[in-house]
């Protein structure tokens, strides 16, 4: 394959896959520009006061030290200067409240839908309208879109499910519309559960802790399917598709071997060591996660990467084993 080269923009810098995939441009030598949100200062330089002629050339060496590029997607204007983004080759949109950061109370779901459908909106709306648009925009979504499936095979043209993740995946793709509107290519990462290392574990953290503790055990009958990923896949796909440009739309961005719940318990104590003989009730979960437990925790998603794979992406750790091992490890 070609090597990636070019220009590139990435909001959701600093949480766990914005993290992944910048230390991946990082190692490829790429140059890429991040949206950062208000109270950010850029990483060099003093504030200064300059005249209104001299602004637009320091605004531009301010990004070219820092390689920030301040946005607010709540904003009339997102991004106050959107000039600091012609020229780039491609965006990838990561930008989203944590859906395990808190119990799903009405004020939390507004703000998981806002911070994700407003903000694709605005950077959709932001690059459609630039004088040079980068051909491509990369944007998170999840196979939550497909809902509680059983155990039915899905693949990346499979319908939407029902239900608070479902809808929420649907207006998430939606709002990237201004761009493919533009002729920016637009791919829908649904990513799958993230297996992440110690050191950035993401959602899993909660889940190592507990296992560390020899408390583990499935969720609730632990038959419900899981759908995941290994974080150095992860980026790898991420950048595959960066070049795929015939590739556009939803893309499954899952391990081809989605694992039962019970299936995982037994993978990760066997991993860490660890005995895993304490299931959780379905209803213990209802009890502390409310609405998350079903959708999250006790839902059923077997999706399959038909997309990747037919493109011919190969994974490192296509299997729950390699990936836990590769990830643990990793201290």
């Amino acid at each position: 394959m070609q090597k990636a080269s070019g220009r590139y923009l990435l909001s959701g810098a600093s949480g766990m896959l914005g993290t992944a995939i910048r230390r991946e441009f990082t190692r490829r030598e790429l140059e890429v520009l991040t949206l950062v949100r208000p109270g950010r200062q850029l990483q060099r330089g003093q504030s200064v006061r300059p005249s209104a002629s001299d602004r637009p050339a320091l605004r531009s060496v301010a990004v070219a030290l820092s390689g920030e590029v301040p946005w607010n997607p709540t904003a009339a204007q997102a991004v106050p200067h959107p000039e600091l983004l012609e020229c780039t080759d491609a965006a990838i949109h990561l930008s989203g409240a944590n859906l395990a950061d808190h119990r799903w109370t009405a004020e939390y779901k507004n703000k998981i839908v806002s911070s994700r459908v407003e903000s694709t909106r605005a950077l959709a709306s932001t690059l459609a309208g630039l004088r040079q648009r980068p051909s491509t925009m990369l944007v998170a979504s999840t196979v939550g879109i497909y809902g509680n499936r059983g155990d039915e095979m899905l693949d990346d043209s499979s319908a939407p499910g029902s239900g608070f993740l479902a809808d929420l995946c649907r207006q998430w793709e939606a709002a990237a519309q201004p761009a493919v509107d533009a002729g920016i290519r637009v791919v829908h990462l649904r990513f799958g559960v993230v297996i992440g290392n110690r050191s950035n574990p993401g959602s899993l953290a909660r889940v190592y802790r507990i296992f560390g503790l020899g408390l583990g055990g499935r969720l609730g009958s632990g038959r419900q399917w899981m759908s995941w990923i290994g974080l150095s896949d992860l980026a790898a796909a991420v950048f595959f598709l960066l070049q795929k440009t015939e590739i556009s739309g939803a893309v499954n961005v899952t391990a081809p071997n989605p694992v039962t719940n019970a299936q995982f318990t037994v993978a990760l104590a066997r991993e860490m060591h660890r005995p895993a003989f304490l299931p959780v009730p379905a209803a213990a979960l209802r009890l502390a996660f409310g609405e998350m437990s079903d959708e999250a925790l006790l839902a059923s998603t077997r999706a399959y990467p038909s997309r990747l794979t037919a493109a011919g992406f190969q994974f490192e750790h296509p299997t729950i084993d390699l990936a836990l091992s590769a990830g643990l490890r990793r201290l």
